[in-house]
């Protein structure tokens, strides 16, 4: 393939402030007609800072300033289009792009969230503060209103960049603002009065932690528990409805018995029912009532049935068949968003000369500004991958792959089969029996049971311990046993496959990782080394290997470790809203709950610490529920975690009641539906990428889905002389070194060619892909439709050219910093 290096004219120029185009870069010394800013007609102004005419050097110089110009506002389309980032929050001239990119490092992005980290732990040390991280109230004010002015620092920049119109229209924004505004105000007033007041704004703090943007997966889940509600809230008003009317029956049919306490007012019948929905004082509630009429456990079978078994259910299936439907329309945002993206970054890269494609000079140039440590060797093998057509061009058509290709990870393809292929014959023959023995099923089907033996071992070996202490200083002679099984398993493989063979697998990287741990275990034990012996209990570990039997097990686990990252970002999720309800509760129910502080509840018991003497022993009667309070953040924490596995957590809500006010149970009941709402849409997000999973499956039954993504391509020793040239004139010295191995590598092995292997791991979007591949194709035609529709028509800069739509009317920025 042919390799351009000529500076050819760009078909779009960014503009200037004023709106007047740089100077086009030419090729001769006549001047063209450039496209204006739709891409229609070409036209030239002249630039009082153009070079002369005759000064080809200057020209030359101009023609490459340009370029990069158009190569750093591609990629930041590109940036746009993978970030999910709104187009309209594109810079728009040189001084927002300076802010821009100061907003855009990674730099930025660690202050930001360090700042937002540093207020959320500030709660650690305010009152009620941990006894042991307590700080003066002049120390914590400081460093909250420090914090509190690197965020002023930050929207600034944001505003910079986005202009004030643009920053007041982003919501997300502007609500930080607020709270940034009010947490100022309020910072100023402990620090002037040197004393903390009731602050429940403190709570809003969490908003800093979710505009940063290594949350984004959290501002994801959040969008998508608020579009789940509309269904929920109805099923909820449905499932309230009933509790209603059935308390209201509860009442006049249990309120008659004096020694039932559940039903003895409304109030109490509304929230004994509450909850019931969650079993926690189930049968209790029920008790009074059949002691009295064995008929009235109809009443309770019948509300349980309807309320707990119907409605939560169908609740479920509502808020699956909902967030399923999101995930679709997500996905097809995304996917249209990026081919945007894509569009105005082609606009950017074509020549006037060659409008139907992107050669590998522009090409590679917008790859410096989209991932500067890209190599040389994989920009090129990335450009090769994309074009389909084996051109010297990029189309339109071959760009829309951008995405999938870009993430690939470029290797030479071995030219041995085997690691040992050039050692002497016998060593060949030894090594080549033992990758043939690791490779079989019987040396695999072994192994599974010696694991099984293992594990069976173990649990009789555990189940025979009395308690005390389990770890004697005597080796158990099983241990070692299995052990050097594992071992001599271990060292086989390796030997057989080779060490980059071997770790390239996850189930041998799983292997090889609680081998290594049986042995530091073994260690533990033998020197005596007390405080590791928590190692020897990672031992049953091993038995996870037996999931590879079955494909089912293997399908579960698949989707386990796919939907590990996103399952991270779901409970930081949960963790937020423990942090809001954390800090409305200490600041209304710090210091309330104590021992023997409900005495004149229905929960005393659980509350009552008493000591009393039986013969000549003291005896300790402890409830320990009052250990369950908001006397800080890291006791909240715990008390809120309680309060979400519902077992008995009426006894924390009447405990605080009985000390503060009825209105109390309003906390815990809000709580209860938030926490329902975030489980709900965690347990949908299972359901739907299992199944997901599992219909991905039977409809593609070839196995390519183990390997990820894989693509093979060849490059000739004439083709990487052709870049190493271009690199050349370049003057890119270390690009060109990279190259030279190459041809060096193909000079020792007197090959022609290479063929290199790209591989990434396979995403959920990749699955997407093909699971609505049918669909795809009408959701594109559909865009182009509703784009041709916003568009005026226009003449195409050339009949090959015609399906590019032209940019929108804004003055783009002249990417120079």
């Amino acid at each position: 393939m042919a390799v351009s290096m000529d500076d050819d004219v760009p078909l779009i120029l960014t503009l200037d402030d004023s709106g007047s185009s740089a100077s086009a870069p030419l090729d001769d010394l006549d001047r063209e007609e450039l496209p204006n800013e739709n891409g229609g007609s070409y036209d030239v102004i002249n630039d009082a800072s153009s070079p002369a005419a005759g000064d080809c050097c200057a020209q030359q110089s101009s023609a490459r300033h340009n370029w990069e110009m158009n190569y750093q506002e591609a990629a930041i389309y590109l940036q746009e289009g993978e970030n999910n980032d709104k187009f309209f929050t594109h810079p728009k001239n040189a001084k927002a792009l300076a802010a821009y990119l100061f907003a855009h490092n990674h730099l930025f992005y660690l202050m930001e969230l360090s700042t937002a980290l540093l207020l959320l732990l500030l709660s650690l040390c305010e009152a009620p503060a941990v006894p042991m991280l307590r700080l003066g109230i002049f120390v914590h004010a400081t460093l909250e209103l420090f914090a509190l002015i690197v965020v002023v620092f930050e929207l600034s920049m944001k505003m910079r960049w986005l202009g004030f119109q643009t920053f007041i229209r982003h919501k997300r924004t502007m609500v930080k603002t607020c709270v940034l505004f009010v947490q100022f105000i309020e910072a100023i007033v402990v620090l002037v009065r040197q004393t903390s007041h009731v602050r429940i704004t403190r709570a809003l703090r969490c908003i800093f932690l979710v505009d940063c943007r290594y949350c984004g997966a959290v501002r994801r889940n959040l969008r998508q528990i608020f579009q789940s509600l509309p269904p929920f809230i109805d099923i909820l008003l449905l499932l309230l409805f009933f509790m209603v009317i059935f308390a209201i029956l509860g009442f006049y049919l249990f309120s008659p018995n004096h020694s039932d306490p559940y039903f003895n007012t409304l109030e109490n019948s509304l929230v004994n029912l509450f909850v019931l929905l969650t079993t926690s004082n189930f049968p209790d509630v029920m008790m009074p009532s059949y002691a009295r009429n064995p008929w009235s456990c109809v009443f309770f079978i019948v509300y349980l049935s309807i309320e707990l078994y119907f409605i939560m259910n169908l609740l479920l299936a509502v808020v699956f068949d909902t967030f399923n439907d999101i995930e679709k329309r997500k996905f097809k945002s995304l996917l249209l968003h990026k081919r945007t993206a894509i569009q105005h970054a082609y606009r950017l890269l074509i020549t006037k000369q060659r409008p139907s494609g992107i050669s590998f000079k522009h090409f590679e140039g917008l790859l410096r500004f989209y991932k500067p440590r890209m190599c040389a060797r994989e920009r090129y093998l990335t450009f090769k991958a994309l074009n389909q057509s084996n051109t010297s061009l990029v189309s339109l058509k071959d760009f829309y792959n951008f995405y999938e290709v870009v993430g690939l990870k470029w290797k030479a393809k071995r030219n041995r089969e085997h690691w040992f292929d050039d050692l002497p014959r016998t060593a060949f023959l030894i090594f080549k029996g033992i990758n043939i023995l690791v490779k079989s099923r019987v040396f695999q089907y072994t192994m599974y049971t010696v694991v099984a033996v293992n594990g069976i071992w173990i649990l009789v070996e555990t189940f025979m311990l009395q308690g005390g202490n389990f770890f004697s200083r005597n080796v158990p002679w099983s241990y070692i046993v299995f052990l050097t099984i594992y071992g001599v398993e271990l060292l086989l493989k390796t030997t057989g496959l080779g060490p980059v063979e071997y770790l390239s697998s996850g189930w041998n990287l799983f292997d090889f990782s609680v081998t290594l741990f049986a042995f530091l275990g073994l260690m533990a034990l033998a020197f005596n080394m007390e405080p590791f012996y928590f190692i020897v209990v990672l031992r049953p570990l091993q038995l996870l290997r037996l999931f590879k039997l079955k494909k089912r097990y293997r399908n579960v686990l698949d989707t386990m470790f796919e939907l590990f990252p996103r399952m991270a970002s779901l409970g930081l999720t949960l963790l937020i809203f423990y942090y809001c309800f954390a800090i409305v509760g200490m600041e209304f129910f710090a210091g309330v709950v104590y021992p023997n502080c409900c005495n004149a509840s229905t929960v005393a018991d659980s509350y009552r610490w008493v000591n009393h003497t039986v013969g000549n022993k003291t005896v300790v009667e402890e409830g320990y529920y009052y250990l369950n309070n908001f006397d800080n953040i890291l006791n909240s924490f715990v008390t809120l975690f309680e309060l979400t596995v519902v077992n008995d957590w009426y006894i924390i809500m009447e405990g605080v009641t009985s000390q503060t006010t009825h209105w109390s149970r309003l906390y815990f009941m809000i709580f209860y539906i938030v926490t329902m709402v975030v489980m709900t849409i965690i347990v949908a997000f299972i359901l739907d990428a299992f199944v997901f999973r599992m219909n991905y499956t039977r409809k593609n039954q070839d196995s390519e889905e183990d390997n990820g993504i894989v693509l093979e391509k060849e490059i000739s020793k004439e083709e990487v002389v052709g870049i190493i040239e271009l690199y050349k004139r370049s003057s890119a010295a270390t690009e060109t070194a990279q190259l030279q191995k190459i041809v060096l590598q193909m000079d020792k092995y007197g090959q022609m060619t290479t063929l290199f292997l790209g591989r990434r791991s396979r995403t959920k979007s990749d699955l997407s892909m093909k699971m609505y591949e049918e669909e795809i194709q009408e959701w594109y035609e559909e865009h182009s439709r509703k784009e041709d529709s916003q568009t005026p028509l226009q003449e195409p800069a050339s009949a090959s050219n015609s399906s590019l739509k032209p940019l929108s009317l804004r003055q783009r920025s002249q990417t120079v910093i």
